[in-house]
């Protein structure tokens, strides 16, 4: 099971989503909706998918002086137009509709589980941390490995053989590129510039990263797009991303192990029955049973089974 949609929202949440509504004064009624009031934080939840991200946590008062106002009045009407729909369903009894009961359960158990990781997760992937962990790991960091290649392709395995044996004959890769290639950069010479193997489709990766520097392929290579020549010009590692370009994805990468490591402790401290197994009862009819230990040892316990 991936926890990975959990981490993603929780994400979103932020530690301060999980303090109590503020105080009436900081959350005046906006408008009524059949004597349903409509506060500012019922705008402010509305807004939450349509707002950028850095404007979503701001404070209410401070986010509707800072939007235009007929921003701020779309907003509203918004809000209003769903507290009447809700009103609406509640008065046609569909909060009392059983599927529509076990969404709104499916919901909550959602935002509660958002809410605990938020809780247990964020405040210890700090800057400081990202940057040690950076520090910690920069001496096994190694940059990955990249060609610099050229090719020429043609539409059939006949045409290829025919550009190899011009090459054998002579011809200059660039020129013969030029001439005879489909490629759109054909008119580079075939110049691909520098790539990893996971740039290209498998078949002209493999064939690539099997050459070294100045050696062309010794047989035509087909691929999706037709059948290539490849040369290779030079090898490299990329050079390492320094911080800057690492932090972003390093605190992605620290935040889902938090993860992992929550739900992990949540797992472990819970009673878990896995009822999708037959009892070993229901199996005697089934096939033999299995047999017995040698005197003097006991049966290995189950393994519990994790989702």
């Amino acid at each position: 099971m991936s926890f990975r949609p959990l981490f993603l929202a929780a994400l979103l949440l932020p530690v301060s989503a999980l303090a109590q509504p503020a105080p009436q004064a900081e959350d005046p009624v906006l408008a009524r909706v059949d004597g349903t009031p409509v506060r500012l934080s019922d705008v402010m939840a509305t807004a939450q998918d349509v707002l950028p991200p850095e404007m979503r946590n701001m404070p209410g008062p401070a986010l509707m002086q800072m939007l235009p106002p007929e921003v701020a009045r779309q907003l509203l009407d918004r809000a209003v137009t769903e507290r009447v729909l809700t009103n609406a369903a509640r008065a046609a009894g569909l909060d009392k509709d059983a599927e529509v009961q076990r969404r709104i359960r499916r919901a909550e158990e959602q935002e509660l589980q958002q809410a605990y990781l938020s809780r247990e997760v964020g405040s210890g992937v700090t800057d400081a941390t990202v940057r040690a962990r950076y520090d910690q790991e920069a001496g096994r960091r190694q940059g990955e490995e990249e060609v610099h290649a050229r090719h020429i392709l043609v539409q059939s395995e006949a045409e290829a053989k025919a550009v190899l044996a011009e090459l054998t004959g002579g011809a200059d890769f660039a020129d013969l590129a030029k001439r005879r290639s489909r490629d759109p950069g054909a008119q580079n010479g075939g110049d691909l510039g520098f790539f990893k193997r996971g740039d290209m489709v498998p078949e002209f990766a493999e064939a690539a990263f099997a050459l070294q520097p100045g050696q062309t392929s010794a047989a035509p290579v087909r691929s999706p797009f037709g059948w290539h020549v490849i040369k290779v010009e030079e090898r490299r590692s990329a050079p390492v991303p320094g911080f800057e370009e690492s932090r972003a994805q390093l605190r992605q990468k620290m935040l889902e192990e938090q993860v992992q490591q929550v739900v992990a402790r949540a797992r472990d401290a819970a009673k878990v029955e896995r009822l999708d197994q037959p009892a070993p009862s229901m199996l005697d009819n089934a096939a033999p049973p299995a047999a017995s230990p040698p005197a003097g040892t006991r049966p290995a316990a189950p393994q519990p089974q994790r989702r």
